[in-house]
C-alpha cells in the first residue's frame, strides 16, 4: 500500500450572519476534505453533504472510510465510478484523485480531461431569500455585478423578484427555488419571473412532481437541479427542462461530470455549472466544466468570511482558473 488517505471535517463561517434557501439557512459551510498522498503528492478534493439526499457529514466520512482500503491500494478514477455511488463522498475522491493524477504525472488536470487551458469565467452572486425590501437591499450593494442568482421559496415570490429587478435593473437574473414552487404560486411567480426579464428558472417544482413542466409554453429556460444528478435518466428530463445545472456534489466528481456534460450537450439542453456552499477547493475542479457553460455559479468563496489559501482568485465576478497549488 503506498498511499495514505486522510478525511478531515471543516467548517467556514458565511458571510452576512448566514445563508438562506427555501429549505432554511445555515451559518456555516461545513465541508469534507479528502487527502491522498503517494510518492511525495498530495491530492486534494473537497464535498458538502447534503441533507436534501440524506447525506450527513458522518454518512459521507464512513462511505469514504469504506473505500479507503482500495484507494491504498491504487485503485483508480476509472474504477471509482463503480466502486461508489454518485454523491458527495465519491465527488472528494474523485476531485482528489484528479489533483493527485495531475501532480504524479506533472501535467494540468486539463491536459489529462482532454481540454484547452482555462480561460475566465463570469460567475453568478448569490442573494439569498428573505423578505423584498431584506433582498432588494442585499441586491442594491450587489447590482454592479452582471449576473446574480436569486433564491426564492414559493408564496410571496412575485414580490421577491420585482424588488430584485427594481435594485438591480441592468444585471441578468436567475432563479432558484429549490423545488417550492406549486400549483397555488406557479402561474404568478411565472408571470413576475416574465415580467423581469429573468433569463433562467432553476428547479421551480419538486422532482417528484415535475412532470407538470412537459409540453409547458414559456419564455423562459427552465433548469433541472434536483431533478438531475447523472446521465441516468438525462435523455427523459428533455421534455421537461431546457437546460441542467451540473454540480461536483450531485454527479459523485469531475469523471461523471464530464461525461454527463457531453451527452447534455448531445441532447441540446443548455449548461449551467452549479455548487453547493464551499470553499475554492470544491470551485476548482468545476472551472473545467464552466468553459463551456451557458451559466456559471461558482460563488460559493465570495459567501465565506474567509476562504483557503491560495484561493481561486475573483475580480467582481470574473473567477480567475485555478493555482496549481490549490487544485489540478
Amino acid at each position: 500500500m503506498s498511499r495514505t488517505v486522510r478525511i478531515d471535517q471543516e467548517s467556514f463561517e458565511i458571510a452576512g450572519g448566514g445563508f438562506a434557501i427555501s429549505r432554511g439557512t445555515r451559518t456555516h459551510a461545513n465541508v469534507l476534505v479528502v487527502s491522498i498522498a503517494d510518492r511525495g503528492h498530495t491530492g486534494r478534493g473537497e464535498c458538502v453533504p447534503y441533507a436534501r439526499y440524506g447525506e450527513t457529514m458522518e454518512s459521507v466520512q464512513a462511505q469514504i472510510q469504506e473505500i479507503a482500503p482500495l484507494l491504498q491500494d491504487s485503485l483508480t478514477r476509472e474504477a471509482l465510478q463503480s466502486a461508489m455511488p454518485a454523491g458527495a463522498a465519491r465527488n472528494a475522491v474523485d476531485c482528489a484523485l484528479w489533483d493527485l493524477d495531475a501532480k504524479l504525472s506533472g501535467k494540468r488536470a486539463t491536459d489529462l480531461a482532454g481540454i484547452a487551458a482555462l480561460k475566465p469565467v463570469t460567475t453568478a452572486y448569490t442573494i439569498s431569500v428573505g423578505t423584498p425590501e431584506t433582498m432588494a437591499e442585499k441586491t442594491a450593494q450587489a447590482a454592479h455585478r452582471p449576473l446574480l442568482k436569486v433564491k426564492l421559496s414559493g408564496s410571496g415570490d412575485d414580490e421577491r423578484i420585482e424588488a430584485v429587478r427594481n435594485a438591480a435593473p441592468d444585471s441578468t437574473l436567475i432563479v432558484d427555488a429549490n423545488e417550492a414552487w406549486d400549483d397555488s404560486c406557479f402561474a404568478r411567480n411565472m408571470a413576475a419571473c416574465e415580467a423581469a426579464g429573468v433569463a433562467l428558472i432553476e428547479q421551480p417544482l419538486p422532482s417528484s412532481n415535475d412532470g407538470l413542466l412537459a409540453g409547458l409554453e414559456r419564455k423562459i429556460t427552465i433548469c433541472a437541479d434536483e431533478s438531475l444528478h447523472t446521465r441516468d435518466g438525462l435523455e427523459d428530463l428533455r421534455s421537461r427542462y431546457d437546460a441542467i445545472n451540473i454540480k461536483l456534489d450531485k454527479s459523485g466528481g469531475l469523471t461523471e461530470a464530464l461525461a454527463l456534460l457531453d451527452e447534455a450537450k448531445k441532447l441540446d439542453f443548455k449548461i449551467m455549472v452549479g455548487c453547493m456552499l464551499g470553499t475554492s477547493l470544491a470551485m476548482a475542479p468545476a472551472v473545467l466544466l464552466a468553459q463551456s457553460a451557458d451559466f456559471v455559479d461558482l460563488d460559493g468563496p465570495l459567501l465565506l468570511t474567509e476562504d483557503r489559501t491560495p484561493g481561486l482568485v475573483f475580480e467582481g465576478s470574473t473567477l480567475f482558473p485555478p493555482e496549481t497549488a490549490l487544485w489540478g
